[in-house]
């Protein structure tokens, strides 16, 4: 049984020039990913989501949806993920923002260099949010109850 759960949020950004990446390193391995991360304790999935893309891309993000939720565990690490992924509308970049610090570069992908490069993916769930948006799958951000 694990001792900690890993609830991570992970952000879909379309525009113009494709999809926001992020080009990072996971542990030995360079990966593609979209910007994502973990919730921090007490903190809202809307809130972890806008927080994560900006730390990874410096772009400020508004969530429109929820794409969907996945449940992953890493060949990797073995360690289990559940993520809930969100379909968010670029604001606007902050081009003196700093990166965390295991992002190599925030980058613009389009689908079909996304496609092309699956063996790169930090995980199935990339190409997987990927194809939920390609298919239309929205859910409304009502969807989630905050008690807070």
């Amino acid at each position: 049984m694990p001792n900690q759960i890993h609830l991570t949020v992970a952000a879909l950004v379309p525009g113009e020039r494709g999809f926001l990446c992020v080009k990072e390193k996971d542990g030995e391995r360079i990966v593609i990913n979209q910007p994502a991360g973990h919730v921090e304790p007490g903190e809202g999935l809307i809130e972890a989501v806008k927080r994560e893309n900006f730390e990874e891309t410096g772009w400020r993000v508004e969530p429109s949806h929820l794409l969907g939720m996945s449940i992953y565990t890493s060949p990797h690490n073995k360690v289990t993920y559940y993520r809930m992924a969100f379909l968010c509308d670029a604001i606007e970049e902050d081009k003196q923002a700093v990166l965390d610090s295991d992002i190599i570069e925030a980058l613009w992908l389009s689908e079909a260099e996304l496609r092309a490069r699956q063996t790169e993916m930090r995980s199935p769930m990339v190409i997987k949010t990927l194809d939920d948006y390609c298919k239309g799958k929205r859910y409304p951000l009502e969807i989630i109850n905050d008690y807070r």
